[in-house]
């Protein structure tokens, strides 16, 4: 045999022809595109779900901020009646500690006494 001919194996049994290894491979190509475009089906749905969890989690976001401004809203208005209440309450206990302490007062000039002579009389000097 001539050393040309030496790697020319198309004739040899059980060797595939040119065409038989072109569809062979075009098979393979089939098979990779149909696993391939099944993946991407795959793909889609998941971003599709994705997409519907992404746009249900959005409109619960926005409705818990919404319930969150509205219950800030109330704990300020909460906030403002109990200052309203606390300044009013602290004018009535003063009004009164005046009413008691002008009450004491007439109360100790009508007994005779001096309503302004001190009321510990006997303290001794730290000085």
């Amino acid at each position: 045999m001539d050393p040309i001919y030496i790697e020319d194996t198309d004739d040899w049994l059980g060797n595939p022809t040119p065409l038989e290894t072109c569809r062979h491979q075009l098979r393979m190509y089939e098979n990779e595109f149909e696993a391939l475009t099944l993946k991407l089906e795959r793909a889609l749905e998941n971003i599709q779900g994705l997409v519907r969890d992404n746009d249900a989690l959005t409109l619960e976001r926005n409705s818990l901020r919404a319930e969150l401004t509205a219950a800030k809203a109330e704990a300020a208005q909460a906030d403002r009646r109990a200052n309203d209440i606390t300044i009013k309450t602290n004018w009535e206990l003063m009004a009164k500690d005046r009413h008691i302490s002008h009450l004491v007062t007439e109360i100790k000039a009508l007994n005779g006494e001096n309503p302004f002579a001190p009321a510990f009389p006997h303290q001794r000097d730290i000085s």
